[in-house]
């Protein structure tokens, strides 16, 4: 009927997979044909491989690994004694990869998962073919001066008991508590997230991460490590900004980086909140990875 708008196609139902790497399992979600263009695509914190699911069938030609980082989503815990830390996130990505036979491959990251991809693509430019990342870039930094002071906060954490995790009575409970935590994301990404990161338990319901995700991070790169990172990226690298995002300040840093930049309408989860968002992202990247 003239007029009338038809809902959106159904995705494309995403493979489960499960991998066992030396050092710890990481569940996944594969997206897009076998023989398509390798890609990894990393979630931010706290967030889950859900992150991708609106934005993977919308990348044609690509097969897309989103994966649960250590301590997220349906992936195992690092064993006590053990921290969640940038570089250690790089070195999951790559163990991933090797146990795919993914000699060279792209990435696609949201937020500190596109920190953890410049990171990579920084430290082994032989491996990573294309970089895109979306509303993230920088890691967050410090003086070296304060190095000792973050180290003995993050210290004294470890001391405590562990933290009692939060019961939701109801999966809803979970959904609104998701849709204002950290930054906003809408009632649709959050029940995306939420679906993937939730856990039943006597009472209700609880997050599957680890709350050591939350703990002080014990040690920041500096303003001149994070730099150097930057300019040992040898391949393309395409940067999605959101124009009420965490850089939404910083646009003239932001246009100082060596990376080919675009600003498009939207909060931090641009990519997920919504159809429109999804589809801006997605012709942002229509052919990049694939060049």
């Amino acid at each position: 009927m003239a007029g009338s708008s038809q809902p959106p196609a159904p995705e494309p139902l995403a493979e489960s997979l499960s991998l066992a790497l030396p050092h710890v399992t990481v569940a996944a979600q594969l997206h897009g044909p076998r023989d398509g263009v390798p890609v990894v695509a990393l979630h931010g914190w706290l967030d889950n491989a859900a992150s991708f699911s609106r934005l993977a069938a919308k990348l044609p030609g690509l097969r897309i690994l989103a994966l649960d980082l250590p301590g997220h989503g349906l992936s195992g815990h690092r064993p006590p004694g053990l921290g969640y830390h940038l570089w250690e996130y790089a070195h999951d990505v790559l163990m991933a990869a090797e146990a795919l036979g993914w000699q060279r491959f792209s990435l696609l990251g949201h937020s500190m998962g596109a920190i953890v991809s410049v990171l990579l693509a920084g430290s082994m430019p032989e491996r990573i073919a294309r970089v895109g990342l979306i509303d993230g870039v920088l890691p967050q930094t410090g003086a070296p001066s304060r190095s000792p002071e973050r180290l003995g906060q993050a210290l004294r954490r470890s001391l405590r008991s562990r933290e009692r995790k939060p019961l939701y009575p109801s999966i809803d409970d979970a959904v609104r508590a998701r849709m204002g935590a950290g930054y906003p994301v809408s009632r649709e990404a959050a029940e995306r997230l939420t679906e993937r990161g939730l856990v039943a338990i006597e009472g209700g319901f609880t997050w599957r991460s680890d709350p050591r995700l939350l703990a002080p991070t014990p040690m920041r790169l500096s303003d001149e490590h994070a730099k150097a990172f930057i300019a040992e990226v040898r391949c393309p690298v395409r940067l999605i900004l959101a124009e009420q995002g965490i850089y939404a300040d910083a646009a003239e840093q932001m246009a100082a980086l060596p990376f080919e930049c675009c600003w498009l309408p939207g909060g931090h989860h641009l990519h997920l909140d919504d159809e429109t968002g999804a589809d801006a992202v997605a012709a942002a990247l229509l052919g990049f990875f694939s060049d």
